[in-house]
This record gives C-alpha cells, sequence and structure tokens, in this order.
C-alpha cells in the first residue's frame, strides 16, 4: 500500500509469480488532466464520526451534499504530513477536518487502511475466484525514508487498529521506506521503461527534441497505451541500465511526493544487484503540496486572508472545488510555457465574496497589486506562466538547496545516476531545475510511470526484504547508565555515593550513532540485572540525538525519544543475580528488541515504544 499525501494506491504479487506486479484496478471517478492509477488520499465521515467513503467517492460524495449539511460532515485530506510534523506525536494526536472539527488522527489511518485491505482483498478473491484469505497476505505500507521512529510505529498501530494484521502477528506486516522500494525497482528497468534527461531521447524510437517536456509526453503517450494493462512483467534479470553499472557505483534515488522529498543513496554490490546506502536518509518537506500553499497565500493576497479563512469553513466543498481546479493547471505548468493558464472559480466563490466585501473578484484583482493574474470575463482567474512558475519557486529552491548540499558530502561523490521518481518528479519546471544544478554530473532517469515506481518496488521488496543489506542509522541512539566515577574525567556535579563507591550518573551508553553503517541482522547486545529480585518489569529510557557522539543524556541536542520495557514477570530463578540480555537491532526499516534470561536461556517479552510519553 503506498499511502500518499495527495494520492494512494497499492499494488500486489503472488509469491509463485514474483516477476507479475499487478496494480489496483481502476477506480471510479477520476480528474480531468490527471491520469493515474491512484486515488485521492481523502476521506469522509458521517456526522457521526463513521466511515462513509475514500478518495474520489468520498470527494464527489462531499462535493454533492448541500451546505447546509456538508458542514456536519468531517472531510479529511492531506492529512498524512501531520505525522511528519508533529514533534511528541503520540497515540492521541488529532487532525483537523475541513469544517474544522477535530478527529484523532489513528482513526484517519486506521480507516484508510481498512478500506485498502478491504479493497484489496476483494480483487484478490476475484482474481483467484474464491475468498482470498487475509492471513495468507503479507502487507507492505510505504512511509518517507526521513520519518523518525514514532511515525513508522504510528502507521503500525493503526494497521493494528484496522485488523490489517494483529498484534500477535506483527511480521505480516513489513514498513518499507519510498525511496528505497523505488531504488530497488529502478534496478529492474528496461531501457524503454524510461527516459534519460541528460540524452534527450526516450528510448522509444522517437527522435530526441530539444524540449524536456516532449520526452515526457510521448512517455505519458506510452504509458497510456500501457494502462490498458495493469500487469508490469519485471524481469528476472537486472535491467539493463544496470549493465553499464559496474561493481560498487553509486547512485541516487530523489523521492518527490505530495508532502515530502526525500533522497537516498545507494551503491551497488554485483552479481546478486544488492544495495548498500552510503549516506543517512535525507530530505524534507519539500513536496507539491507547497505549491498549493503558495496559491493559497496568492488568494490571500488579492482577496484578503479574512476572506479565505471565512470561505473555506463557509463552503469547504467549492473550497475542495477550486484546489481540484488549480490542480489541473499546476500540471500544465512549463518552463517554456507563454500562454496564461485560466483556473476557474467556482461560483459560490464569486458569490459569497460580493457578500462578504460588497464589491466584486474583478474588483479585488483591479486594485490588487498583483500584476500577473488578471480577471477573465469568463469567470476565471488569468494566471501568466511567470505566476505559476512563482509559486513554484519556494518549494523547487528548497529540493535544489538540498540536492546541491547532499552532492557536497564526500560519501556522495562519483554519482553515475540519479533517478526522479514520486508525483511531483513529473514536473518539468522541476525536472529542468535539477538539470540545470547537476550541469551533467550524474545521469538523470525518470521511469516512465513515475508516480507508481514506489508502489512496484514496494512489492518487490515485500517479496524479498533482504535485497538492501546495510542501511545507515539517522540518529545516535543510546541510555542513561552509571559508570565509575574517574576524576579529573567526570563532572563532578554527576557524582554520586552510594554504599561507598562512586559513581558518575548520567552517562549516554551509545548503542548506535548517527550515520553510522548496520548490516541487515546486526545486533546491539547489553546486559540489564533487575534492581530486586521481586521486580516483575524494567523499564529503561532510550535517548537519541543528532549529533554523531553524546558523552551525557543531559546534553543539549539530547531527547528522550522512546522506552525498552522487559517483562521480567515469572523469571525468578535460584541465580543470585539475574542477568537479562538484550539484542537491539538497528538494521532494518524499524528498530526492534528482543531479550533472553541468561541464566535460564527463556525468552523475555521485550518491546521499544516510541509513541508513549
Amino acid at each position: 500500500i503506498d499511502f500518499g499525501t495527495t494520492s494512494s494506491g497499492y499494488a500486489y504479487a503472488f509469491t509463485k509469480e514474483p516477476e507479475c506486479i499487478h496494480t489496483m484496478r481502476r477506480w471510479e471517478g477520476g480528474d480531468p488532466g490527471v491520469s493515474n492509477q491512484k486515488t485521492p488520499t481523502t476521506i469522509l465521515l458521517t456526522p457521526d464520526r463513521k466511515f462513509h467513503s475514500f478518495g474520489y467517492a468520498a470527494r464527489d460524495f462531499y462535493h454533492d451534499l448541500d451546505p447546509s449539511e456538508s458542514k456536519h460532515w468531517l472531510y479529511l485530506e492531506k492529512f498524512k504530513m501531520k505525522l511528519h510534523t508533529t514533534a511528541n506525536l503520540s497515540i492521541d494526536t488529532e487532525i483537523h477536518a475541513a469544517n474544522g472539527k477535530r478527529v484523532k488522527a489513528l482513526d484517519i489511518f486506521a480507516y484508510a487502511l481498512a478500506f485498502f485491505k478491504e479493497q484489496a482483498l476483494k480483487e484478490l478473491s476475484d482474481q483467484t475466484g474464491s475468498e482470498f484469505d487475509n492471513s495468507n497476505v503479507r502487507w507492505v505500507i510505504t512511509v518517507p525514508a526521513i520519518w523518525k521512529m514514532p511515525a513508522k510505529q504510528f502507521m503500525r498501530e493503526a494497521a493494528y487498529k484496522s485488523a490489517l494484521v494483529s498484534r500477535e502477528n506483527p511480521e505480516q506486516l513489513i514498513i518499507a521506506l519510498e525511496p528505497e522500494a523505488a531504488s530497488i525497482y529502478c534496478r529492474k528497468l528496461r531501457l524503454h521503461q524510461m527516459v534519460d534527461l541528460g540524452t534527450q531521447t526516450t528510448q522509444n524510437g522517437f527522435s530526441p527534441n530539444d524540449n524536456v517536456g516532449s520526452g515526457m509526453t510521448q512517455a505519458k503517450e506510452l504509458a497510456r497505451r500501457n494502462r490498458q494493462s495493469r500487469t508490469f512483467l519485471v524481469e528476472n534479470v537486472i535491467g539493463e541500465l544496470w549493465s553499464e553499472l559496474e561493481e560498487g557505483d553509486r547512485y541516487v534515488v530523489m523521492d518527490c511526493g505530495g508532502g515530502t522529498v526525500d533522497l537516498t543513496v545507494h551503491q551497488i554490490r554485483l552479481p546478486e544487484g544488492h544495495l548498500k546506502e552510503l549516506y543517512k536518509a535525507s530530505g524534507g518537506p519539500y513536496g507539491s503540496i507547497g505549491v498549493d500553499y503558495e496559491f493559497e497565500k496568492l488568494l490571500c493576497k488579492i482577496f484578503g486572508q479574512d476572506f479565505i479563512d471565512q470561505f473555506k469553513i463557509k463552503r469547504p466543498a467549492a473550497w475542495v472545488d477550486l484546489m481540484i481546479a488549480f490542480e489541473s493547471r499546476k500540471r500544465a505548468a512549463a518552463p517554456e510555457r507563454t500562454n496564461p493558464l485560466n483556473i476557474n472559480l467556482p461560483f459560490s466563490f464569486i458569490d459569497y465574496y460580493k457578500k462578504f466585501r460588497g464589491h466584486s473578484v474583478d474588483h479585488a484583482l483591479r486594485k490588487s497589486n498583483v500584476d500577473f493574474v488578471k480577471w477573465s470575463s469568463q469567470g476565471m482567474l488569468r494566471m501568466s506562466p511567470d505566476a505559476m512558475n512563482t509559486l513554484f519557486k519556494p518549494t523547487i529552491d528548497h529540493i535544489i538547496q538540498h540536492l546541491t548540499e547532499l552532492f557536497e558530502k564526500p560519501e556522495v561523490s562519483d554519482i553515475k545516476f540519479l533517478f526522479l521518481v514520486g508525483g511531483f518528479a513529473e514536473s518539468s519546471l522541476l525536472q529542468q531545475a535539477v538539470q540545470n544544478m547537476l550541469q551533467g554530473r550524474s545521469r538523470i532517469i525518470i521511469p516512465h510511470d513515475v508516480g507508481l515506481t514506489i508502489l512496484k518496488g514496494a512489492v518487490l521488496f515485500g517479496l524479498d526484504p533482504s535485497v538492501i543489506k546495510v542501511r545507515r542509522s539517522p540518529l545516535t541512539y543510546g541510555v542513561g547508565v552509571l559508570n565509575r566515577f574517574v576524576e579529573g574525567k567526570h563532572p563532578p556535579e554527576k557524582l554520586l555515593i552510594k554504599d561507598g563507591t562512586r559513581w558518575c550518573t548520567d552517562v549516554f551508553d551509545t548503542f548506535i550513532a548517527a550515520d553510522q553503517s548496520v548490516a541487515l541482522g546486526e545486533m546491539v547486545k547489553r546486559s540489564y540485572t533487575p534492581a530486586k529480585p521481586s521486580q516483575q518489569v524494567i523499564v529503561i529510557h532510550v535517548y537519541c540525538s543528532e549529533k554523531e557522539s553524546a558523552g551525557f543524556i543531559s546534553e543539549p541536542g539530547v531527547r528522550k525519544c522512546g522506552t525498552l520495557r522487559l517483562d521480567v514477570s515469572g523469571t525468578e530463578s535460584s541465580a543470585p543475580r539475574r542477568e537479562i540480555q538484550t539484542l537491539m537491532q538497528f538494521g532494518d526499516t524499524e528498530i526492534r528488541a528482543m531479550a533472553i534470561d541468561v541464566s535460564t536461556g527463556r525468552t523475555v517479552k521485550a518491546s521499544i515504544d516510541f509513541l508513549s510519553h
């Protein structure tokens, strides 16, 4: 399941034909000028907060409600970003619906996953001709690589709540990182499945052309012809592109989505084509919704923030309409465009503005000092191409700045290819900016069905999660411990004298350092002893830091981020001191813990929690 900020979808493969990836069947609804296999990430709840619909269905139903009714319904979109932007995310974090009411984020995510589960199982049952049982499915949910552990755990909790998988069987769900999934798929690309921006040829026997967009247009045409079939064959060989890659070659995957831009640096290990991460995942909230916010700011500048705020709450469905109209024009923006882009203003916008201000929309446009947006007598906003490009600028500037900084890192030298994936990668403005920045240092490759790259890669990852052998830890993790106090080394304020022994408190015991390489399955071992024999549970606070090293848990930049719980009930033994050996795994997409009672060899229930505060 690719659960995106702006759009979502699913794909699947049967384990007995792993090279056949099926993308989900066509959804009802759809937008003019936006052809893709995914559905908008929008959800509608009834006034009594029950799930009503998802995707186009939710949008259309909400749109057709009478305004007096619609203000009681809860409509949510672009809510995934809340998991990225909330500093102390918890199970109780809330999000706002379009009518301003608050709902629990966990419920919304669980409703969405339950919806996908139902759709996918229905399709699998139709495919196989009999009721398909959920226990025969391994689920993969994609998340941005730059997400911190609480957000990943939140997704897992939502999956438990939605009954996608049960807590008793956690390995039935894998969390996949979006750019990693894309990377796995890109390794398999054949030359006819992509556009090479450097040579300006799409590899389809079409003639090259000076215009960046033309390759994409042909690619889209090809994609449209292929779209009739929803099954993609991934050849078992490593794609032709890789015939050019030698052992140890490096490439970057830049996943540009609706909410975030995520960059991963991989090195290929031949002959198996295993991947090794060379630098910790980086990026930020620079997705395409940044362009929507700029459009909203422009509207506030012309019509006044007070009016826009009121309009969104009083006419929420018309606001959604306006943003849909903007979306299709946003996709028409291009570097060489000379003719203006027209955006339909909903009638209720024009009408409500007159009521609100006492003068007309065209009056507002005339007296605002925004000169590149005009009023057309047909009831449209006419934006000059420059005006549209200005809306893209802040977001694209962020992306380019980030890419520039990444390429200056010593680990990121000699990059052979840059893969542009994700829905925002279709933007020719973004493509051109990346080309100008790289100046031919790397070849820029864009897979044809760029919005589905992650989905297909996530299926491949679910079939073989061990393909990524080495990752880099995004943060430094550790716990606070007592060490013997050493004069001159330890600060006097950390001295603690207990039973005549001098201890230094708050020492940061590092499990793993930020940007350290960790192999898949590599374990960090520590032993802990219960303070008193009767103790039932050991609770250990886990601390993290962006810095590569920390001496004390009290240092600036070090924060408590989770708890390690060891359930030692029922392990009482005659041994004088019970030693619990804890094993933590950091080389996977999620951090995991297990533990053993050394004297009895029995497994102790261990869990790491990043969500409860």
